[in-house]
């Protein structure tokens, strides 16, 4: 279980498992998320949730999807800087799994 934290003052914190991370790279649900100019800010926030909205109606409701929702993406402390949070974490952990593998 890994936290991010969702505040720049550092109060609030959400919990993000593997599983999580998981359904995030089966879903690709970062990719093409960020503009080039590389600002995560509250549009991209919105972007994401839309983006997850639309696989929820249209793929019917998976369970690892519907728990990130519910855990991470919808969390009521989930802004901006959480997202980036969240983005930095899953780099670090697709890094991680890349390594263990070779």
């Amino acid at each position: 279980m890994h936290k991010i934290q969702a505040n720049p003052k550092g109060s609030r914190f959400i919990e993000v498992s593997d599983e999580h991370l998981a359904t995030i790279e089966q879903y690709q649900l970062l990719r093409n998320l960020i503009d080039s100019n590389g600002i995560i800010d509250e549009n991209v926030l919105d972007k994401l949730k839309f983006n997850v909205r639309s696989l929820l109606e249209s793929s019917g409701a998976d369970k690892a999807l519907l728990d990130l929702c519910l855990d991470v993406i919808y969390n009521s402390d989930m802004k901006a800087f959480g997202l980036h949070q969240l983005v930095l974490l899953y780099i670090d952990w697709s890094d991680k799994k890349k390594n263990e593998a070779e």
